[in-house]
């Protein structure tokens, strides 16, 4: 390997886009093993799958606190800077070699940073290569690097592009490849919301993103699928990505004790990440030149210059402490530094931890000897994840413990196994499952000590199968609420032209735009993605309109040269009566002048079409009803052609007059004084017809069919303007009576109440017939009778029934004689007796007229109120008769 300087140790400092990582990584790759030590779990990835490539999986080794991969025999270590195995085994076999040729520490700068600062001033003072070392940072630490360390040749890199000041911009003017940058979940979460309804979406980057998630929403914004990231201040550390704009959201962050303005070398950091390599690159505020963003000028100078105040001082604690005794070990990492340049850091978590288990008896009795303080010692050092505080923490770090110095010293399987389990729902939020990754990485730390399970590779596996599954639902939940795709597909390609949309129609009526949904074609209505913002609709439905209109002209064709299968009658309960063309809604049904023709209106859809071809699709709907009528309500339109027919005498005409206006089916009492003035010859002209004349009603069998009960109801509801209402299944001849609606819709189907149940007339009328039939055999006729029993008529609905049918039972019955004797049914009082006919008494008992039903005595009761099918549903519905 060719010597980079005159010094095994260098320092090689400067600003960002200086490619220090890069030459560290050429360097290290030139030896025959390397380390190298990064700030961030992502950017120890970012780096492993880029020498992985070069040399191979089987070469590389990557060691971070939740995720190790190291092969047998791997030579090139990419970790988190507190993972960096120096001077111990990290845990497995094969992990850690004795010594490394190349080792490199990346942004040493944090040395300062007081909560993680220890670590990276360890390792600055203590790791070395056995041939080269190399200390990657910010030109600031320059002065403290040459104090320390007296060795380290300091070599500077000017950065390979101009980064600049932009100004403030609000977030509508913001440039395409613009990184957002803001400092709280919230406010990441406030901006991306914005961006998604303004400018399309954004990719979402925090450091406590999952690899894999991260990986996943950076991909998003590298292949151009969204023009805008936000992020946490993670981008300053090293991630590279094609970013040519910062914007800060603020200026001022939480540092884990205040609130506080970032310092000039902090917003320098965060703003180098725009221009990459020789690109150059802007920065700037979002919102005003005096808003919470702004920079001053004397920032915006040091910034654009590279100049800084230097680091006097890095956070030091002691990284080698005795570990024979527990008090031992926490005098010394208590310890104060030596040098001036060195300042003890503040207590950090594990240390926390640490003091609050030493107080524990428990602690206190187990925890004796160099093995146990180690072993101690690495369970203070699992990470608070969850950001849960050190009281809370240490509970959960006491429990570890407890399995840890006992038995055999392993976490039990089942016990862990359970932990993990509970983490294993993807439902939920994006701050639920941001809280599972957390808790996951936690597992997956402690699955990667080698001693603290008994089959940790198992349990590696099943924690990195959940964390990746975690972090496939988190993209999931950041995509789904933060990108729409749609918006940046449209400003993208035509910038909200509506002129040049190229919109394609899929097979089920979805509308698209470039593969993205904008809303559907149901028929000929076009209907806007419920989804889409209100200051999209106009532009989407303009698109639509222009594109569409040819295409609706050639579905009207298709209308109108469909086969009459095509078509079917829209009478769902509670909808308005319609018709429907494959399935879609093309005309309603509204009163005309007669129950059999009622008017056709064209959907609202069709009347933005010209005139002739609404004439024409009314024509073939038109049509379409006809034949409809001729195949379910043939015996109703006869009826009504009858009522007109001049060779039909007077009176039978008005019989079928009044039956048809009633939809072929009503109640006799309705019918009793148009039939008291016919003759035997003109009964008969009605059973020509088809027409039962029944003791309860007069109908036609035909009507009753499940078609032919449709097509009245809807008839029926289109002349009142009133929704359809529910009818009974098909074949059923017996139901429950059910509320009001379902009583209605059944009485047009053709049932009759009684009592609690609903029975078919049909069904009503045979029934009375037999029990004529078993009065003259002198038979009994009761509600277990075969076939009552088989109808399954409940005892009480029987009663209703024979009564209404003008039985009356016959008290002390002989045994096995009749039970009932006709009495005839009561006529309404309101039906007056023809002037010119004789009054007529009650038949005999038992004998059946040749009427198919007694004819009912004249009788003083009360007057009925309407009883046929539709008189019921007008009253319902506001309309009598």
């Amino acid at each position: 390997m060719a010597q980079f300087a005159r010094s095994p140790l260098t320092a090689v400092l400067g600003p960002t886009n200086t490619g220090k990582t890069h030459l560290a990584v050429e360097r290290m790759c030139g030896h025959s093993s390397g380390m190298m030590g990064f700030p961030l779990r992502l950017l120890a990835r970012e780096v492993y799958d880029r020498v992985a490539g070069m040399k191979g999986p089987a070469q590389v080794a990557l060691i971070t606190g939740e995720e190790k991969i190291v092969p047998p025999g791997a030579r090139y270590f990419l970790c988190t800077a507190e993972s960096m195995p120096i001077g111990r085994q990290a845990g497995t076999a094969n992990e850690g070699l004795a010594d490394y040729a190349f080792v490199a520490l990346d942004e040493a700068q944090l040395g300062a940073d007081p909560e993680r600062g220890h670590v990276f001033t360890d390792r600055l003072l203590r790791a070395r290569g056995r041939e080269e070392t190399m200390i990657l940072g910010s030109a600031s630490i320059g002065r403290v690097v040459k104090a320390l360390v007296p060795d380290a040749e300091i070599i500077g890199r000017p950065r390979f592009s101009t980064l600049s000041y932009a100004g403030a911009k609000k977030l509508s003017r913001l440039p395409k490849r613009s990184a957002i940058v803001a400092f709280s979940a919230e406010e990441v979460y406030a901006v991306a919301e914005m961006l998604r309804r303004f400018r399309g979406g954004a990719a979402v980057v925090m450091g406590a993103l999952s690899p894999r998630t991260r990986n996943a929403q950076v991909q998003m914004f590298l292949n151009g699928e969204v023009d805008y990231l936000v992020a946490t201040d993670a981008i300053g550390m090293g991630l590279n990505l094609d970013v040519a704009h910062v914007a800060f959201a603020s200026l001022r962050k939480y540092d884990g004790r205040r609130t506080r303005r970032l310092t000039v070398a902090e917003m320098a950091q965060i703003a180098g990440r725009a221009g990459r390599h020789h690109q150059d690159g802007t920065f700037g505020s979002l919102g005003h030149e005096d808003g919470d963003a702004a920079f001053t000028p004397e920032e915006i100078e040091a910034i654009e210059a590279h100049r800084f105040p230097p680091v006097e001082q890095l956070f030091w604690r002691n990284g080698t402490p005795r570990t024979d005794r527990l008090d031992h070990l926490i005098s010394d990492l208590e310890q104060k530094p030596e040098r001036p340049e060195l300042r003890a850091a503040p207590e950090a978590v594990d240390l926390a931890v640490l003091r609050r288990l030493a107080d524990d008896p428990l602690v206190i009795d187990r925890a004796r000897g160099r093995k146990q303080v180690e072993r101690l010692w690495a369970a203070c050092g699992l990470p608070d994840f969850q950001k849960l505080g050190a009281e809370h923490h240490a509970r959960a770090v006491s429990r570890i413990w407890r399995f840890l110095s006992e038995g055999t010293g392993h976490i039990p399987r089942d016990w862990f196994a359970q932990q993990i389990a509970r983490l294993d729902s993807v439902q939920g939020d994006i701050d639920t499952l941001s809280g599972r990754i957390a808790a996951a990485r936690t597992w997956s730390y402690i699955a990667h000590r080698a001693d603290w399970l008994a089959h940790p590779a198992e349990m590696a596996e099943r924690t990195r199968a959940l964390e990746e599954k975690l972090s496939d639902a988190l993209h999931a939940a950041l995509t789904q609420r933060f990108v729409d795709r749609r918006t940046t597909v449209l400003l993208r390609d035509i910038g909200q032209s509506a002129a040049n949309l190229p919109v394609e129609i899929e097979q089920d009526g979805t509308v698209c735009v470039d593969g993205e949904t904008i809303g559907r074609l149901d028929g000929f209505r076009f209907s806007v993605d419920p989804a889409t913002r209100h200051q999209d609709r106009k532009m989407l439905l303009a698109a639509a309109e222009r594109r569409l209109g040819r295409i609706l002209r050639v579905k009207a064709d298709e209308l109108l040269g469909a086969p009459d299968t095509d078509f079917a009658l829209m009478d769902e309960a509670g909808q308005a009566p319609g018709i429907s063309w494959k399935g879609d809604p093309v005309a309603t049904l509204h009163g005309g002048p007669a129950l059999l023709t009622p008017e056709i209106r064209l959907d609202r859809a069709l009347l933005a079409m010209g005139q002739d071809v609404q004439k024409q699709v009314a024509a073939r709907l038109a049509a379409w009803m006809d034949a409809q009528k001729e195949k379910h309500l043939l015996p109703l339109t006869r009826m009504v052609a009858s009522s007109a027919d001049p060779e039909v005498p007077a009176v039978v005409r008005a019989v079928f007059a009044q039956l048809a206006d009633a939809g072929g089916v009503i109640a006799r009492t309705e019918l009793d004084s148009a039939l008291g003035h016919l003759d035997k010859d003109q009964r008969h002209l009605l059973r020509r017809a088809g027409i039962d004349i029944g003791v309860l009603d007069i109908y036609h069998p035909g009507l009753l069919k499940p078609g032919a009960a449709r097509w009245r109801a809807a008839l029926l509801a289109a002349r009142l303007g009133k929704p359809c209402l529910p009818l009974p299944g098909p074949g059923l001849t017996l139901i429950p009576a059910g509320e009001k609606p379902e009583q209605m819709g059944a009485r047009i189907a053709g049932f009759r109440g009684f009592g609690e149940q609903m029975l078919r007339i049909d069904m009503a009328e045979r029934m009375a017939r037999t029990a004529h039939e078993a009065i003259a055999r002198n038979e009994a006729f009761t509600a277990q009778s075969p076939q009552i029993v088989s109808l399954g008529l409940s005892e009480n609905a029987f009663l209703q029934l024979m009564r209404l049918a003008g039985f009356r039972a016959v008290e002390a019955p002989a045994e096995g004689g009749p039970n009932w004797a006709f009495r005839g049914r009561q006529k309404a009082r309101t039906h007056q007796q023809h002037p010119g006919r004789e009054k007529r008494g009650a038949p005999a008992q038992g004998k059946p007229r040749n009427d198919r039903g007694p004819r009912p005595a004249a009788s003083s009761g009360p007057a009925p109120t309407g009883n046929h099918a539709f008189a019921g549903l007008a009253e319902l519905l506001g309309r009598n008769g």
